[in-house]
């Protein structure tokens, strides 16, 4: 059932980025599907059931924009730092707590916080603590550093991934 879920999903995103019904870019499409569902199908998803339940595309779809507003406020910001004439930045790693429990969400919110100018994930513990690398640390503790990097990002991801 994993891997039939990674190769819908795959197939999908595979029309969605060629768009096209030409036949031999669909078989192509079917192809790597295949390959990709039978190679990654195992650590995809835990309960693929649940994947195509429609308050997790809803709130799935729900994140695309957050997380574009917030990538757009981030690049605007890294622009301001680059071409500030005195390079406003004061660069570090902060600690930051999920209380996310599938190993899936905890990727998926590292990944969020990675593609966000600005910020990278060095390290994702099994504890639910994330190292975070910041152009700019705001604030050492542990709360505030949480509520500003992780706060945007994590009820939404709880709700597509648990």
């Amino acid at each position: 059932m994993k891997k039939l879920v990674l190769f819908l999903v795959s197939f999908t995103a595979w029309l969605v980025l060629t768009w096209t019904i030409y036949y031999p870019a669909l078989l192509i499409g079917i192809l790597i599907s295949i390959i990709i569902g039978f190679w990654f199908g195992d650590l995809f998803t835990q309960r693929p059931r649940h994947f195509f339940q429609i308050k997790r595309l809803l709130y799935l779809l729900y994140y695309i924009p957050i997380f574009l507003y917030y990538c757009t406020l981030a690049n605007l910001d890294v622009a301001y730092r680059v071409l500030h004439p005195y390079l406003p930045i004061e660069p570090g790693i902060v600690k930051v707590k999920t209380t996310l429990k599938s190993e899936v969400a905890r990727v998926a919110l590292a990944n969020s916080i990675t593609l966000t100018p600005g910020t990278m994930s060095v390290a994702l513990t099994d504890d639910g603590y994330i190292y975070v690398h910041c152009i700019k640390v705001y604030s050492a503790d542990l709360k505030e550093a949480t509520q500003r990097i992780v706060s945007r990002f994590e009820p939404i991801l709880r709700e597509v991934f648990e």
